[in-house]
C-alpha cells in the first residue's frame, strides 16, 4: 500500500508546477501522453527508463513526427469529431497518425530513446489536436520541465534523507 500511496503522490507532486505554468500562461503544458511519463519517473524514480535524454528525446520524436506527418497529410484537419465513415478527412487522418507512429517506432529504437508514452505525443500532434511548431515546442517544454522537476525533487529528498534510501538511491553502474 505504500508504494501506491507514494506513487500516486509523487505523479500528483509532478504535475503541480506544469498544472501552474499551464493555468498562468494559457499554454497546453499539460497533455494526455505527458501522464504515463510522470507514472513512469514516480513509479520508477531512477534508473534506464527515466533517464532524461530518453523520456526528452522520444518526445522530441513524437512531436516532430507527428508534426511531419500532420503537414504532409492533414495539415487542415483536426479529430475534434468522428469523421464520418469513408471521408477523405478521416482517410487523411488516419494516414498521418500511421505514418506518424511507424516514424517515431522507428526513429526512438534507432536512437536508443524508447519511451513508449511518446508514441501518445505523437498521435496528438499528426492527428491535428496540437499542431503548431509552437504547441510541438510547448509540448518539448513540458517534458523537459517534467524530467528536471523530477531530478530537484530527487536531489532535494537526497538531500534530506541520504543516499541509503532506497526511493532515492543512486541507481548501481
Amino acid at each position: 500500500m505504500r508504494r501506491e500511496v507514494g506513487t500516486s503522490f509523487y505523479a500528483g507532486l509532478l504535475f503541480v508546477v506544469l498544472g501552474i505554468i499551464a493555468w498562468v500562461s494559457g499554454q497546453p503544458f499539460i497533455f494526455p501522453s505527458l501522464g504515463p511519463s510522470a507514472f513512469i519517473l514516480a513509479f520508477e524514480r531512477q534508473g534506464e527508463q527515466t533517464a532524461s535524454v530518453r523520456i526528452v528525446g522520444s518526445h522530441l520524436i513524437g512531436g516532430a513526427a507527428g508534426f511531419l506527418a500532420w503537414v504532409l497529410f492533414a495539415p487542415d484537419v483536426a479529430i475534434t469529431a468522428t469523421p464520418p465513415a469513408y471521408s477523405l478527412d478521416g482517410l487523411r487522418l488516419a494516414a498521418s497518425a500511421t505514418a506518424s507512429v511507424m516514424v517515431t517506432s522507428g526513429a526512438m529504437i534507432g536512437t536508443d530513446t524508447v519511451h513508449a508514452p511518446a508514441c501518445a505525443t505523437t498521435l496528438i500532434v499528426s492527428l491535428g489536436l496540437l499542431s503548431t511548431p509552437g504547441q510541438v515546442g510547448v509540448i518539448v517544454a513540458s517534458v523537459i520541465i517534467l524530467v528536471e522537476f523530477h531530478a530537484a525533487t530527487l536531489t532535494v529528498v537526497r538531500h534530506l534523507l541520504g543516499d541509503g534510501h532506497p526511493e532515492v538511491r543512486p541507481p548501481d553502474r
